[in-house]
């Protein structure tokens, strides 16, 4: 089906909005009212969220492996299935078994349902000039968490947990299924620059010479996974405690919910500036900017106190915006198109890890050190910031015009 790029991405980054509310931005908002309800306390409920996240590591890589042979079109669209059988479940479980069962179920759909799953089926159909799709759909997913947390808190209290996770459920059928089954089934064509008009000509697509050495290609794939783990700690810490973290550094509860609202809309700017401003520069120029936006944001704060705190939401957010691009960009660029979804899944397996431990180690640090927890993420910023500067930058790329 020679479906138009734009309906492509539109219906890519809604079904990824609903994935990723439904799923990772689920138990910041529900998880106090499903450990009463159950009789388990609260880090049992995040303890679950990990379960998932440790069996989304385990399925990745062969996640992408099935969209490089088939498409994304009849994976996502089982995902959307999968996604609804384990909302469904957890709508239905009566303890602590029920709890993780279901959680491991959210699990498989999100090794195949989110970014990287997206990010693999825009390279599937569109090759090395997938940069300007991966953007699009990462804009319309940014609000997830706007959409999410609060479409879960009112449906919480209007009706319960059990009935807010049935509705995600029924969302999954009605809208994501859909809209995923729509996605075209192969390229057109083979992609060319000059066929795909919305990915600018520019030095950025250009992937790496093929005679790269196996060392170096080793050496960048071993950066490149531990600056993914390092960002995908940060944002899973941040997503499940950023409001708490607020509050232990004094911002009153109702000024800390809006500083964190402020997290979504500067997610989109900041992947609205890589799409207009950085987009004819090498993505790997776009993410160091990136990389120091949140250890920036957070000295910022420690130094100054309450009256940053905006200022480090929004640095934050926005950071996390350019880098979620980059998660899809920077291993086309570097490695391209052939195997990008089996490399990618790979690529992403120590960040799925490091998700899995995030809530319960930051949430640790907070319990322990209070407001001094935020010195952990800032130091973790850094580091993942001088693995983006190990990396090959775009003239020893010997990256060339298209």
């Amino acid at each position: 089906m020679n479906q138009p790029r734009s309906v492509t991405v539109a219906s890519l980054g809604i079904a990824q909005t609903l994935a990723w509310a439904s799923s990772y931005y689920l138990p910041a908002m529900l998880a106090n009212s499903m450990a009463r309800d159950l009789g388990v306390s609260t880090p049992t409920v995040f303890l679950g969220f990990s379960v998932a996240l440790v069996v989304s590591a385990l399925l990745g890589p062969f996640a992408g492996k099935a969209i490089d042979r088939y498409g994304g079109r009849p994976v996502l669209a089982a995902t959307s299935f999968i996604f609804a059988g384990g909302l469904a479940a957890l709508a239905l479980a009566q303890g602590p078994v029920g709890l993780f069962v279901a959680w491991a179920i959210l699990g498989v759909a999100m090794a195949a349902g989110l970014y990287e799953a997206a990010f693999a089926t825009l390279v599937h159909l569109y090759g090395k000039d997938a940069r300007g799709a991966i953007t699009g759909i990462t804009l319309l997913a940014g609000f997830a968490s706007t959409v999410g947390w609060p479409l879960s808190a009112w449906l919480e209290l209007e009706w319960g947990w059990r009935a807010a996770c049935g509705v995600w459920a029924g969302l999954h059928l009605l809208v994501a299924l859909p809209l995923n089954w729509m996605l075209p089934s192969a390229p057109a064509s083979p992609p060319s620059p000059a066929a795909m008009p919305m990915a600018p000509a520019t030095t950025a697509t250009a992937p790496a010479p093929e005679h790269e050495p196996a060392q170096s290609s080793a050496r960048t794939a071993a950066l490149l996974a531990f600056m993914f783990a390092v960002t995908w700690f940060i944002s899973t810490a941040m997503a499940a405690h950023l409001p708490r973290l607020l509050q232990v550094h004094g911002v009153p509860l109702a000024t800390a919910l809006v500083f964190a609202g402020l997290v979504g809309p500067a997610q989109v700017a900041g992947r609205l500036l890589e799409y207009g401003l950085l987009r004819n520069i090498h993505p790997l120029v776009s993410a160091r900017v990136a990389g120091a936006m949140h250890t920036l944001g957070a000295l910022v704060f420690l130094a100054v106190g309450v009256p940053a705190g905006a200022v480090f939401t929004v640095l934050h957010g926005a950071g996390n915006g350019v880098l979620t691009i980059a998660k899809g960009t920077l291993p086309l660029v570097l490695f391209g198109a052939k195997d990008y979804g089996a490399r990618q899944g790979l690529l992403m397996v120590p960040a799925r890890f490091a998700q899995a431990l995030s809530p319960w180690l930051f949430g640790l640090a907070i319990d322990r050190f209070g407001a001094g927890a935020l010195w952990f993420s800032a130091a973790l910023g850094a580091l993942g910031l001088a693995a983006l500067m190990l990396l090959q930058g775009p003239r020893r790329a010997q990256i060339r015009p298209t």
